[in-house]
């Protein structure tokens, strides 16, 4: 069991799935140029900080997804207080992400059930993720995790749409 509540979790016989520490930072940073490759990088004593503001929300997590020692998938998980659904939390999923050299060998998939299975233990009524890609391998890939595409997202962007 971690410090946020999340036990670790091998999920197949090649990835170890866990929270990410502050020592995992620097890698999680690098993973990150797969997803937005010119984004502005955090500096290491914000990003700690950061990691630990997540503890306010019992079961949010930034997950990890370690094949051989590497890091090669990340997502965001946050657990919403709510007061609607007679209390009930909700879980947003965000920065699904896997290094393109690890990629089609079901490690997202696996990272994404992890979550849902830890949004669920949370006691949260739904898991709801956005993206804003219209590949249809993308959007088969999300399927295939169980994500039902039947709701219209809306945003306000303070940044620009990427790509």
């Amino acid at each position: 069991m971690t410090s946020t509540g999340v036990p670790d979790e091998k999920a197949s016989d090649s990835l170890e799935i866990r929270a990410v520490q502050a020592a995992d930072l620097p890698a999680l940073a690098a993973l990150y140029r797969h997803l937005n490759p010119g984004d502005a990088m955090v500096q290491q004593d914000e990003a700690e900080a950061i990691l630990e503001r997540f503890a306010a929300y019992p079961g949010s997590v930034v997950l990890g997804g370690w094949d051989d020692m590497e890091l090669v998938s990340s997502c965001t998980l946050v657990v919403i207080p709510n007061l609607t659904r007679g209390g009930m939390p909700y879980a947003l999923i965000e920065n699904v992400v896997t290094a393109a050299t690890h990629r089609k060998r079901g490690f997202g998939r696996l990272l994404l059930e992890r979550a849902v299975s830890i949004a669920w233990e949370h006691d949260c009524y739904k898991a709801m993720l956005l993206t804003g890609s219209t590949e249809p391998a993308t959007l088969a890939f999300y399927r295939g995790a169980g994500f039902e595409q039947n709701k219209t997202g809306f945003q306000v962007r303070r940044l620009p749409v990427k790509g």
